[in-house]
């Protein structure tokens, strides 16, 4: 039978990534192309500890169904961390719980694009909300970065000639893939553009609770008048990815939209899941468990940025965030990343992702992402070592 499937899927090419996962399958592979976190981190004996009381106290909430919008109590505890970041009252109406962040991506893009429609995004982006808006058919408009954030002179030439543009989507805090962060005067400067141009703001922020240095910068919510700006937040990152819990915060007109959504998509998030991490935040300090995961991620990122100067030849710069999971590594133009990565990086059993995907258009080769929050000190070393060497032979 010939599977006639939706015109849809021309657009979402996974082949190259889903060649990368295989090969970092390999044993011995040292991996830098996963955002994972450090699983030795995870609270497993706490997580246990929760999970046994709620499997023996309340089994017969835990292990039904509940509503689309998400366990009221987790709600709670959600809008009091979005109250900290936006420093005025929020509402659980305001919050929707979701299976991560992906999933509030996805509902974003199933609720505001048409085909044809446009997204404004910075360049370059989250690969993840890229194949997560894509499924839609819109265009893309990419505005250039710096190390300040998306250069907003250009963003004003884009709002001003596009037709059907839907919302500008932005990473600002330690940027899946370059890990770089937005500066204040930026953040306040697309606030003011969205106002001028009447438009919306799609803030994924899982990684502004990871900062290094200095303290965690307002969110761009934070600046908001209640119906610019939509954020999404995870648990994935600063405790642990296995629940598949995120958030939604919006006004409470779009948390609506979402939550009819989240009904027709997979009725509700894990129930259970949203009562042990609830029972987690009631029983545990995540604040403290947030700073253990700081420490180490920076002292990691310390360790591959002190290898890249030793290893890496002249005409290669790197990104050095001041927190988050990411570099970002910038080759001379006439290399292209994922022919180094096929022909001498996997031989060498070291992988990284190659930057291209992470531009919308495709336009830009030279680039490749490092994790370094998941490997441990020797294992940094050596796999940048190797990557040195992979590079330095290309380049010749």
């Amino acid at each position: 039978m010939k599977l006639k499937t939706a015109n849809r899927l021309k657009n979402m090419d996974g082949g190259s990534m889903i060649d990368l996962l295989k090969a970092t399958q390999i044993p011995e592979m040292i991996s830098f192309a996963g955002g994972f976190p450090a699983p030795e981190l995870f609270p497993s004996e706490e997580m246990a500890e929760v999970s046994k009381k709620i499997l023996k106290e309340m089994p017969h909430i835990a292990l039904q169904y509940s509503g689309a919008e998400g366990y009221l109590p987790l709600r709670k505890h959600f809008a009091c961390r979005m109250e900290k970041k936006v420093n005025r009252r929020v509402s659980t109406e305001e919050i929707l719980i979701t299976c991560g962040s992906q999933q509030g991506l996805d509902f974003v893009a199933k609720a505001m694009i048409n085909p044809g429609d446009t997204i404004i995004c910075e360049s370059p982006t989250y690969l993840g909300a890229i194949n997560a808006f894509r499924a839609y058919e819109p265009s893309f408009v990419e505005i250039p970065t710096d190390e300040h954030g998306m250069i907003l002179s250009e963003l004003e030439k884009a709002l001003a000639v596009c037709g059907n543009m839907k919302f500008i989507y932005v990473n600002p805090d330690f940027q899946n893939p370059s890990g770089r962060s937005w500066s204040l005067e930026r953040r306040k400067g697309l606030i003011e553009l969205a106002k001028k141009y009447d438009t919306l703001i799609v803030e994924d922020n899982p990684y502004g609770e990871l900062y290094f240095q200095g303290s965690e910068l307002p969110s761009i919510k934070s600046m908001d008048d209640g119906r610019h700006v939509i954020f999404l937040g995870t648990l994935s990152k600063i405790l642990c990815p296995g629940y598949r819990l995120g958030w939604i915060y919006a006004c409470e007109e779009l948390i609506q939209i979402f939550k009819t959504i989240k009904q027709a998509a997979d009725l509700q998030s894990s129930t259970i899941s949203q009562i042990e991490v609830c029972a987690y935040f009631d029983a545990y300090d995540i604040e403290s468990h947030i700073s253990s995961i700081k420490k180490v991620y920076s002292h990691r990122k310390n360790v591959m940025i002190d290898a890249m100067k030793k290893y890496f030849p002249k005409g290669v710069t790197y990104t050095n965030p001041k927190g988050g999971l990411f570099t970002w590594v910038t080759l001379p133009e006439n290399i292209d990343a994922a022919v180094l990565q096929t022909e001498k990086a996997i031989p060498r059993k070291v992988a990284f992702v190659p930057g291209e995907s992470f531009y919308p258009n495709g336009k830009i080769k030279n680039n490749f992402r490092l994790n370094f929050s998941c490997m441990p000190d020797g294992k940094i070393v050596e796999g940048i070592r190797l990557l040195g060497e992979a590079i330095t032979e290309y380049m010749e």
